[in-house]
């Protein structure tokens, strides 16, 4: 079936295509990479990198920048001064005062050129050899890298601090959340800390309380890490000052939330067996990996006889001029010298014209010498040269990646197609995937299903709380605060400083549309009778002309009867604002505004056989349930049963969708067939099943 695919695909013109030759060349170039490695040097590297891995160095460092392609004069300038740095270090400077006053580091005010502890593939592969090669408490040559000239000095050597294995009970934050939620969740993690020393079990918080779903479940538990490679420095520095296991630490925050880390193992580094794939990949991308394309470059050259024409080098570098470094240079296209030759890969020339017009295409440097840059072109065209002359030859020298390139090229004409064919087909044939639902609708059937909301508490004090609570339907809010606003005697118009109120209160009231604003006007013993009631519709319509909508504004009039001041009249004449939510996560702020930990609210529609708490619950029926888990109360509601029953179309469209493909293709390949007639040879087939067999 496959092969068909590909004959209806190569009889369509698929294989063709620009967009099917672009495709494939990127797969070919990923495939050609393995054949492009000197794999006697990345052993070397890899074995070096696991040895220095046992050690970890703490080293300062100075830096004079230089680009790795420098004008030489630049590159000698920058050699010279940092030569004569180390001069005074070694006639008795101290390292950081050189480092401050002259490093062109940008963090050296900070830190005086001090770079903290690493270990091997931590920095560029030049500055990791220098610094392994130097004694504690001595000075390094200059050592060049793609930032510039450093002198290193190893501060100290010690073995590896490993890796190790901690768990986490975190509370979710980030930089952008509202300040209340933030406060929330900062009570929180400061509660479970608080009930962590009182002796609670670790376990148990973290299942009923951590925020981190992929390991709160199983204790916290993270990976094995060492130093860098979680990413997080924060939460690195504070886990491995951790000595003893099972100790953890006070709340500690990072960009992702508050956590509370206990140490659960700590583990010497793995064998080389266990890493070495891992540091196979990381190698590969490391500066070090310079070093195996210096060595590979060198042997292609010699496998596919390189010869160059040294006098017709010099003479194209020569043509460098202050054009190049202004994307305007141009060569004579009627240059007698276009043609020479100069270099060849076995019978493959490459003239001076293939060579300017790789120039013309490149982007100008301004920062080098014009010479300096042609010659770095010349350079890079000889190196791209070499690679894509092995890239063309591979399929000659190595049968396996052409079997393999021939792979991938089938793969993608059969994608295609089926994509055509069934995938996309499945999803825009909305008229197909209907009529195949009709014809099949017995076997899209939807379970037993609930509409429940879970109440999970501290105790049972707190579940009579909420069912006291939710008598009220509304609920009030810490955010936005209450607040009055005063009249003037008489007048039902607030007083001027009250007026830029009004805008944040609209605004937090179409932000949450549960939020409903209650207005408790009042008047003084000695005004009109009718002024409270003026006083609420001026508020009232004030924030409707803001966008908040009728059904969110209360108004309540007490009239003269709750006076609050005999002597200062002025306080009577006043409308107070409250806030109140029907949300349940109002009402889960509200139970909680002493104690973070009391109350957790879920609501959802579930399905019998989901959930194995929930299972729990012997018959599902509409009403109200007790239970206890981990030590919580738990109170349900279920608010709707719904019996098992046929999914409409809308529900089974996933699962429609992918039947309605497995259809579309059976239909295909029977239409393959007749297009493509399949002729067996059952000898053959008989012959290569024995052969495999054997």
């Amino acid at each position: 079936n496959f092969k068909l695919k590909v004959l209806d695909a190569e009889s369509l013109g698929l294989d063709t295509t620009t967009v099917f030759k672009t495709e494939l060349e990127g797969y070919r170039q990923q495939l050609a990479q393995p054949y492009l490695t000197e794999k006697k040097v990345t052993e070397t590297l890899v074995k070096q990198a696991y040895d220095r891995m046992q050690e970890e160095i703490r080293a300062s460092h100075l830096l004079m920048n230089v680009k790795e392609d420098a004008d030489p004069e630049d590159t000698l300038k920058a050699f010279q001064k940092i030569t004569e740095l180390r001069n005074k270090i070694t006639s008795g400077e101290s390292f950081e005062s050189v480092a401050k006053a002259n490093s062109q580091d940008p963090t050296v005010a900070t830190n005086g050129g001090d770079l903290g502890y690493f270990t091997s593939l931590q920095m560029v592969y030049p500055f990791e050899e220098a610094a392994f090669k130097t004694a504690k408490g001595e000075v390094s040559q200059p050592i060049r890298t793609k930032f510039g000239y450093h002198l290193i000095k190893v501060n100290d050597r010690r073995p590896s601090q490993g890796k190790i294995t901690v768990a986490h009970i975190m509370i979710r934050t980030n930089p952008d959340m509202p300040q209340d939620q933030a406060t929330a969740a900062k009570q929180k993690i400061d509660e479970i800390y608080s009930r962590l020393q009182k002796g609670e079990d670790w376990k148990t918080l973290c299942q009923q309380f951590s925020q981190d779903t992929y390991t709160n479940q199983t204790g916290g538990e993270l990976r094995p890490f060492g130093t860098s490679e979680l990413g997080i420095p924060a939460f690195e520095e504070t886990a491995f000052a951790l000595k003893n296991v099972g100790e953890y630490t006070q709340p500690t925050q990072t960009l992702y939330g508050w956590h509370i880390i206990k140490l659960v193992q700590r583990q010497s580094i793995a064998t080389f067996a266990d890493l070495e794939t891992i540091l196979r990949q990381k190698v590969s991308k490391d500066s070090r990996s310079e070093l195996n394309k210096t060595v590979l470059l060198e042997r292609l050259k010699k496998e596919n006889q390189f010869t160059e024409n040294q006098a017709n080098v010099i003479l194209v570098v020569g043509k460098a001029d202050t054009s190049l470094l202004k994307a305007n240079w141009k060569y004579d296209v009627a240059d007698k010298n276009l043609p020479k030759i100069l270099f060849s890969l076995k019978n493959e020339p490459y003239s001076i014209k293939n060579f300017y017009d790789f120039v013309k295409m490149q982007t100008p440097r301004q920062d080098l010498k014009p010479i300096t840059f042609m010659g770095n072109l010349y350079k890079e065209f000889v190196r791209k040269s070499v690679l894509a002359y092995e890239e063309k030859h591979l399929a000659e020298k190595y049968p396996d990646y052409k079997n393999l390139l021939q792979e991938y090229r089938d793969g993608i004409l059969f994608f295609q197609r089926m994509q055509d064919m069934v995938w996309t087909k499945s999803l825009t044939d909305s008229v197909g995937a209907e009529t195949f639902f009709k014809g099949n609708n017995a076997q899209y059937r939807l379970g037993k299903t609930a509409q429940i909301i879970v109440y999970d508490a501290a105790n049972q004090d707190v579940i009579n709380e909420v069912k006291q609570t939710l008598k009220r339907k509304k609920y009030p809010v810490a955010s936005p605060a209450s607040k009055t606003f005063y009249f003037l005697p008489n007048k039902e118009t607030f007083k001027p400083e009250y007026e830029a109120e009004i805008a944040p209160i609209a605004e937090a009231m179409r932000r949450d549309t549960n939020l409903t604003i209650e207005i408790a006007v009042h008047a003084d013993l000695r005004e009109n009778e009718a002024i409270a009631a003026k006083r609420g519709n001026t508020i009232s319509e004030m924030l409707k002309k803001n966008g908040v909508y009728a059904k969110q504004i209360v108004i309540k009039n007490f009239g003269k009867t709750k006076p609050v001041s005999r002597t200062d009249r002025a306080k009577n004449s006043r409308a107070e604002i409250t806030y109140f939510s029907d949300s349940k996560t109002a009402l889960e702020k509200f139970i909680n505004k002493n104690d973070a930990l009391r109350l957790q609210i879920t609501e959802g529609t579930f399905e019998k056989g989901g959930d194995t708490f929930l299972d729990g619950i012997s018959d599902w029926k509409a009403g109200t349930y007790n239970l206890q888990k981990n030590g919580r109360s738990i109170w349900l509601e279920i608010l709707k049963v719904e019996e098992p029953r046929l999914k409409t179309f809308a529900e089974a469209r996933g699962q429609v969708i992918s039947d309605y493909q497995n259809e579309l293709e059976k239909r295909w390949i029977i239409s393959l067939k007749q297009k493509f007639p399949v002729m067996m040879n059952e000898a053959g087939v008989q012959q290569a099943i024995s052969n495999l067999t054997k």
